[in-house]
């Protein structure tokens, strides 16, 4: 029976892909397989030693102690794509918010008192204060192009926009899914200096902090409208407020409301909605749900974070996993101990990302406990289980 531990409400769309006769679910739970969450951050948490997997309901994982978990030998499996339209979707309305004033408007619309001919006197007298723009013809920027920064480009698109897209890490996949209308950027300056709109969908990392700034700011086109649903911190806020009352930028919007922006009149803050919906809830905690299976049965991994794509069919023999440091030589021994336990190999697969690599191995007979410690006991070895 495999325990697993939620440190958030997950969709029960999710929880039940883990068969109730091979897995015990529960918010607080003894020595845990594996630990499913959103937003729960783990940083100060005591990593239990039974812990096997960690699976994030999501796709940012800042939440999570990647490296710590690393060491140990556990992969971090996120769900990237599976709140792809959600994201795709609030970047459009955002757009559209911006570009047609109408957060503003609604304001201004009830604020109005009297009766109903005094109310439709002052917005006749108003609505030339809300005069906005319209989407076709005008550049919107990508940077990021996976799950989301595709469906954004594609969408955008078919809303007659032009759009320019920058990922130096593009995958052959994404880009397969890419419309070819979507022009290259060679830089994130290239692009910031041909562009009306600009969204971002990047992790937060050194190279993404404060991404947009006073200094970038300046090279960018008078009426841009900035639009972050990825991760607080890719933007200067302080530096969009002061570009805002110069007139550079036209608007903000974004996801991560604070005091400095909440209030401002040109500022369109939301709590934290890219991915709230009932559909992309569900889609990754089942995606997740299912990741963390495959690996706990059957050692599959799939969109880790940190542990390389690894995919053995089964054979009928016994299943090994082992996770070592990604040093020479940790083939041939992990083979040698099995030989001269009188094991046969049926099938093996290593792949390493990094620092780590990760081996599964079907051997033809049971696996004995001594045998088990001797791949242990070699040095570098993070840990060995059996499937």
């Amino acid at each position: 029976m495999y325990k697993i531990l939620t440190l958030n409400n997950i969709s029960v769309a999710g929880l039940e892909r883990l068969p109730r006769d091979r897995y015990e679910i529960a918010s607080e739970i003894a020595h845990p397989d594996a630990v499913l969450l959103r937003s729960f951050k783990m940083h100060d948490m005591d990593i239990p030693a039974t812990l096997k997997a960690v699976g994030r309901a999501g796709a940012g994982v800042n939440n999570i102690p990647v490296d710590k978990l690393s060491k140990l030998g556990i992969p971090v499996f996120n769900a990237p794509g599976a709140n792809a339209n959600a994201v795709k979707e609030l970047v459009l309305a955002g757009m559209l918010l911006a570009a047609r004033n109408i957060c503003q408007a609604w304001d201004f619309s009830r604020t109005q008192e009297g009766d109903d001919a005094t109310i439709n006197k002052a917005v006749e007298a108003g609505k030339k204060n809300f005069v906005g723009f319209e989407l076709p013809g005008r550049t919107l920027g990508v940077i990021g192009l996976g799950a989301i920064g595709v469906k954004v480009c594609n969408a955008a698109l078919a809303l007659g926009m032009k759009v320019i897209g920058y990922d130096p890490d593009i995958t052959v996949q994404r880009a397969w899914q890419l419309s070819s209308e979507v022009q290259q950027a060679n830089s994130v300056d290239d692009l910031l200096n041909r562009i009306d709109f600009v969204t971002f969908h990047v992790p937060l990392i050194d190279a993404t902090r404060n991404m947009i700034n006073a200094d970038r700011l300046k090279s960018m086109k008078k009426g841009v409208v900035l639009l972050n649903f990825a991760r607080n911190g890719i933007i200067d806020d302080q530096a969009v407020l002061a570009a805002i009352e110069s007139g550079k930028v036209y608007a903000y919007v974004c996801d991560f409301p604070s005091n400095l922006l909440k209030n401002h009149p040109r500022v369109i803050t939301l709590p934290h909605l890219g991915a709230s919906t009932v559909e992309a809830e569900e889609n990754c905690a089942v995606m997740v749900a299912d990741q963390v299976r495959e690996y706990l049965e059957n050692g599959t991994v799939l969109n880790s974070v940190n542990f390389p794509e690894v995919n053995m069919p089964r054979t009928e023999g016994f299943r090994l996993a082992v996770v070592n440091a990604n040093v020479p030589n940790m083939l041939g021994q992990i083979s040698t101990v099995l030989a001269e336990a009188g094991h046969n190999i049926l099938d093996m697969l290593n792949k390493s990302r990094g620092e780590l690599a990760y081996t599964l191995v079907d051997v033809e007979t049971a696996l004995s406990e001594s045998c088990l410690d001797r791949l242990r006991g070699i040095h570098g070895v993070l840990s060995v289980r059996t499937l």
